[in-house]
């Protein structure tokens, strides 16, 4: 496996961000996710996105961007593996690679959002030391959001 760094618009990345906010329309019967996100919040030193590549297949990805106005806090945007990825260490591998680039550019912290619906999704990160905080950004005060935090 290899993780790259790549631009938020590059044609892997978009591809895999399209998969994803269609399995999220499918889970949810909506877009997939209308939190605001501008491409340049995941550019150094910022912010970052990462995509995992198996025989040279793009099958994961994630991001992070500033949040808040201390610096010391990121969130995680954009986590999805495909299919072909699934269940080979694609997901846990790309979440270390974004918290080291979080930590690297001085984050002491990631937060996230998900929902109810994705219930793979709250038991992978509960298991790699996620826990439940107060609700924010686009979907607080939804009844099925879920948001999790961990010190890096």
């Amino acid at each position: 496996m290899e993780i790259r760094q790549l631009p938020f618009t590059a044609p892997e990345s978009v591809s895999l961000v399209t998969d994803l906010l269609a399995d999220l329309g499918a889970r949810y019967n909506s877009s997939g996710d209308d939190t605001p996100v501008d491409a340049s919040e995941f550019d150094p030193p910022n912010g970052a996105f990462l995509v995992a590549f198996l025989d040279g297949e793009p099958v994961g990805c994630a991001g992070w961007r500033s949040h808040g106005t201390d610096g010391e806090e990121a969130e995680l945007k954009r986590m999805y593996t495909a299919p072909a990825g699934r269940r080979k260490g694609v997901a846990r591998a790309v979440l270390r690679a974004v918290e080291d680039s979080a930590r690297e550019a001085g984050r002491k912290r990631l937060i996230l959002e998900c929902g109810v619906k994705q219930p793979e999704a709250i038991a992978f990160y509960t298991a790699n030391g996620y826990e439940r905080i107060p609700d924010f950004g686009y979907y607080k005060g939804y009844p099925d959001v879920r948001s999790f935090g961990r010190t890096l």
